[in-house]
């Protein structure tokens, strides 16, 4: 059938035939996949920069540069520094400038803010104090802050709704593919100084090579229409969705099916305080539970994978090794979940997850077996993936299209606030008392993700974005 015009009255109902209806019926065709994988090979870079933190690590020490631990709980020279230093800079830009891109659009927020991490990084690579690696650290995750939640939001808003849990699960696989790249490339090249240069900073500079690609994905990815909707730029949303339609009709080798009317994206000014009410303030406060707690527990695993190991006696060559061959496999948790994603109920999938991590974690604690050690880094390492393909589609569809960005990115803010202390949780409790501490730790901040979301969670499976925010 024909294509309808985005046309109708603003306000909560929406239009007949708008841009939910249209882009809710679209097949998952190979125009559709692409957009998806543009969006996650800029968010590859983004997962470089985040996870090399684990990385580089002890090459920072080797160096001289960081200590692995302090005697004083907020001690900057050693690497629970560096680590609050990654997470205060993500909090800052989740909480503070995530909302641009409900301001200026999904399209022009995930170019600069990829451009600005790539750049802080190369400059981090170039300090030679504990100071002004802290301080470049911070200032690039702004834009890497920024630029999870844009990408989140983007993602949630350019797939139909049927396929939003497999796209996710699409996109943390290239994403996780980053983890294993940085992982080999630490394993290489930390023991080593290529060229006199200390290997960790040749792992930091390979990472601020997004700059490169950056415009050819800003040429290959549209604005939202969504969003473009809800701005009240009918016109503009009506030329790229007409584009997205066509693509999709001519692969599809057959007449799309007929739209059918659903809630809308209202076109009426969002402000903050909106999040405060209902049905949105239950969802805001049950997210900032839960992303206080689930960061502590994803990071204190995934942040010091080789530092952990180092402390249960593995020498430095030989973590880096082990940490690779768990790293290997954070591509395969998002990959189970192409596969379950759009099955399983999502807030039934983190629930799920965390408790992966609370087993598998306690086990691994106990362990001293190299075998068993990278067995259960695996399964941790599954479960922690599988519960970020779950959360990052899950914490977007509970807004609406005028405040999604922002929304998320002030309850996600929280995650990067406790993931920053959780640096000097985790050194403190490390020192004090060991690798079963560390776990102890773990399995009590996933055991408040699994309360929080199980509890008071709803259900978003299947269902129209403006629908559940509705």
């Amino acid at each position: 059938m024909a294509n309808p015009p985005i046309t109708g009255t603003p306000g909560i109902d929406g239009a007949v035939f708008g841009v939910n209806a249209r882009m809710d019926r679209l097949p998952a065709t190979r125009s559709i996949w692409l957009l998806v994988f543009m969006l996650s090979i800029g968010g590859w870079f983004e997962f470089y920069d985040l996870f090399f933190t684990a990385y580089v690590g002890p090459g920072l020490v080797k160096s001289g540069i960081y200590s692995t631990t302090t005697e004083s709980f907020f001690g900057f020279s050693g690497l629970g520094g560096f680590v609050a230093a990654s997470f205060a800079g993500l909090f800052i830009g989740t909480s503070c400038l995530a909302g641009m891109a409900d301001r200026y659009g999904r399209k022009a927020v995930f170019t600069v803010s990829l451009l600005w991490y790539s750049a802080a990084t190369l400059i981090m690579a170039c300090q030679s104090t504990a100071l002004g690696i802290n301080a470049w650290r911070l200032i690039a995750g702004i834009g890497v802050g920024v630029e999870l939640v844009t990408i989140d939001t983007y993602v949630s808003e350019l797939v139909p709704k049927h396929l939003r849990g497999r796209a996710f699960a699409f996109v943390h696989m290239v994403q996780y593919s980053a983890v294993p790249t940085v992982a080999l490339l630490a394993w290489w090249l930390v023991p080593q100084a290529p060229f006199g240069l200390d290997g960790w900073r040749w792992v930091v500079i390979i990472g601020a090579l997004g700059a490169l690609v950056v415009w050819v994905i800003r040429r290959g990815v549209p604005e939202s229409p969504r969003w473009l909707a809800q701005q009240g730029r009918a016109a503009e949303a009506e030329e790229v969705l007409g584009k997205i339609e066509r693509k999709v009709a001519a692969q599809y080798r057959g007449e799309l099916a007929a739209p059918v009317a659903s809630v809308e994206p209202a076109t009426t000014k969002a402000s903050f305080r909106e999040i405060w009410q209902p049905p949105y303030r239950r969802r805001a406060i049950t997210l900032l539970v839960f992303n206080f707690f689930q960061a502590i527990g994803f990071y204190g695993f995934a942040s010091w994978v080789p530092t952990l190991l180092i402390s249960k006696g593995v020498t430095i060559t030989h973590s880096l090794m082990y940490a690779f061959v768990i790293a290997i496999s954070n591509p395969f948790g998002p990959l189970l979940g192409i596969a379950i994603a759009d099955r399983i109920e999502r807030k039934t999938l983190i629930v799920l997850s965390a408790l992966g991590i609370v087993v598998f974690g306690s086990l691994f604690a106990v362990q001293t077996s190299a075998a068993l050690l990278m067995l259960l880094g695996v399964a941790i390492t599954i479960s922690g993936t599988l519960l970020s393909v779950g959360y990052h589609a899950y914490q977007t569809e509970l807004f609406p299209t005028r405040v999604r960005a922002r929304a998320v990115g002030f309850v996600y803010s929280v995650s990067r606030l406790s993931a920053m202390f959780s640096g000097f949780m985790i050194a403190s409790a490390l020192r004090h008392f060991g690798v079963t501490g560390v776990f102890a730790l773990i399995s009590v901040s996933m055991i408040m993700v699994m309360a929080s979301i199980g509890i008071f969670g709803p259900r978003t499976n299947g269902l129209n974005l403006d629908e559940i925010s509705h």
